[in-house]
């Protein structure tokens, strides 16, 4: 059983718990210091003056706690300045078990780095008052769209599951740029699947993609793919796969004006880390806005005007609870998508 934290949630976010090593820095503060220092030294301190920093049972830990005493702290994680993402979270659905809202880009779904306040997460806390809110899923910042969050922490575990076992489909929409004078060859590329073998390495900002034999695939050259039997052992082929169509292509409504992009629907069969990003640069039509695909830009700050084009569409499962099909759709709209011309699909 998780152990619970010795510190209630406050304004709409967890204590954090950090395990401190048993020797290395005279005290514990000055381990905390050691990791975290750079992001708020002063407001660290202050928590440690204030007895904001507890051990397991609830304990104080003070300035002079050496280490060895506890294995475990707890403290509420803090940044100096949050710039406000001015963008709502829209709610789609709630109800006794689930909350459906719409995520805008640029805001994070849970607290991390210089973000703490301003997430999808602690929005959501403050503005309903359900401080055991939990996200079933993420999405990535700079994509937009239905995310899923649990209101239950007794219903919590059938729709967990439900997530693990890949039994929640999803769709997502994409605006890509078109190559110079590949508009009018789409409509005969699409639909497809592309599968490929990636991984992301923690640390790296972009995944990479892995090569693998046509043995390992599971199929002969030229060969249909056979069904392989489930295994516990690690996946050798592709462990990526994404189903692509062609909504439109077009000229650019957006910022972009003039440019020709293509809208595509995409059905992501697994879920790796920037995988419809990658998969889309792959076939030559990188996201428009993607700072990382197929070229790692300079980090910059945001560009409010131009997101990334890639949205959250659909997602759907059958409720664990009562059997009913369930189904939560965004709102948004791409604004880059096409302008309706002879191209539509």
């Amino acid at each position: 059983m998780p152990q619970l934290p010795p510190l209630p949630v406050r304004d709409g976010v967890n204590a954090t718990r950090l395990t401190v090593p048993a020797s290395g820095w005279d005290s514990i503060l000055d381990y905390v210091l050691h990791r975290w220092g750079h992001v708020d030294p002063d407001g660290i301190v202050e928590r440690f003056r204030t007895g904001e920093v507890r051990a397991a049972d609830g304990a104080v830990v003070t300035e002079t706690t050496p280490l060895g005493v506890h294995d475990f702290v707890w403290y509420y994680r803090t940044v100096p300045h949050e710039d406000p993402i001015p963008f709502p979270v829209t709610v789609l659905h709630q109800d006794e078990h689930l909350l459906a809202v719409d995520k805008p880009h640029f805001l994070p779904t849970t607290p991390g780095g210089r973000f703490v306040q301003e997430t999808a997460l602690v929005r959501l806390r403050n503005q309903l008052g359900l401080d055991h809110l939990v996200p079933m899923h993420r999405l990535d910042r700079a994509t937009a769209g239905v995310l899923l969050f649990s209101t239950n922490p007794d219903t919590r575990g059938p729709y967990q599951v439900l997530f693990e076992r890949r039994q929640v489909w999803k769709v997502y929409e994409a605006v890509s740029a078109l190559p110079a004078g590949r508009g009018s060859d789409l409509p005969a590329r699409f639909p497809l699947t592309y599968r490929n073998r990636m991984d992301k390495v923690k640390g790296v900002l972009t995944a990479r993609t892995l090569d693998y034999t046509p043995r390992e695939s599971g199929r002969s050259p030229g060969a249909p793919a056979r069904p392989g039997r489930k295994t516990n052992g690690p996946t050798t082929g592709a462990n990526a796969q994404t189903r692509i169509e062609l909504i439109a292509a077009g000229v650019s409504a957006g910022t972009w004006a003039g440019a020709g992009v293509g809208h595509l629907r995409l059905f992501p069969h697994t879920g790796r880390t920037h995988q419809l990003r990658v998969h889309l640069a792959a076939l030559g039509l990188g996201i428009l806005n993607d700072p990382f695909y197929p070229v790692l830009q300079d980090v910059a700050p945001d560009d409010y005007e131009r997101p990334l084009q890639l949205l959250a569409h659909t997602i759907g499962f059958t409720d664990p609870l009562t059997g009913a099909e369930r189904r939560f759709s965004s709102r948004l709209q791409l604004g880059e998508r096409p302008a309706p011309g002879p191209c539509t699909g």
